[in-house]
């Protein structure tokens, strides 16, 4: 029998974020790397960003300092608030939607809007895999970074499979989108690294008819 998910995600969450655990406002390395290589490139002019469970923002805030319009979607109202201090103190303006990404309801957050680039980091729902394909415009960059099944050599993090990617699952999920960057690490932690392009199929046609 499989074991299946807390029950009440946004208990547990309220919990973590009320104990400080997740408070950082520094946003991940791979963001800043990936953005510099892989977004900023395309995007020069910013456009719509969505970050799913981002918490307390530390990456949609970085994002909107660069003028971009970003939502954020989290389970917890106790980060909720914390974002919406966040972004207050630092003359900001995020989109903040309670959402349970684990239920079907939640998951249709991701229907509301297109979006230029998603992020996920540390968060891992496969039902959504589908729902992100559909949220990503044509032309945007999926941004994705969590645990594998190799964190479990290490203390800490997540134990679970539901938690767990399989290796090169996200290689193999999102097979509809260009690959600009993958990479499995097990040096500190074990993580899997992604940035996916959906390409924007009239721009390749146009391409292909002016050679």
């Amino acid at each position: 029998m499989v074991e299946q998910r807390p029950r009440d995600e946004r208990d547990l969450w309220n919990r973590e974020y009320s104990r400080g655990t997740h408070a950082s406002r520094e946003p991940d390395p791979f963001l800043l790397n990936a953005y510099r290589d892989f977004v900023d490139p395309i995007y020069p002019q910013s456009g719509r960003a969505l970050d799913l469970a981002g918490g307390t923002g530390r990456h949609a805030l970085w994002l909107a300092e660069r003028a971009w319009r970003v939502t954020v979607v989290d389970v917890s109202e106790v980060a909720k608030a914390q974002l919406k201090r966040n972004a207050e103190s630092r003359g900001l303006d995020v989109e903040s939607v309670l959402a349970d990404l684990s239920t079907p309801a939640g998951r249709k957050q991701l229907d509301k809007h297109r979006y230029d680039m998603i992020l996920v980091f540390f968060y891992l729902e496969r039902k959504l895999f589908p729902a992100l394909m559909r949220a990503l415009k044509p032309g945007g960059v999926l941004i994705y970074k969590t645990y594998t099944v190799e964190q479990l050599r290490f203390a800490g993090g997540p134990r679970h499979p539901l938690h767990l990617l399989r290796p090169n699952e996200l290689l193999r999920v999102f097979r509809g989108l260009r690959v600009l960057h993958y990479r499995e690490t097990v040096r500190d932690k074990g993580v899997a690294e992604f940035v996916g392009w959906k390409e924007a199929v009239g721009r390749i046609a146009g391409e292909s008819n002016k050679r």
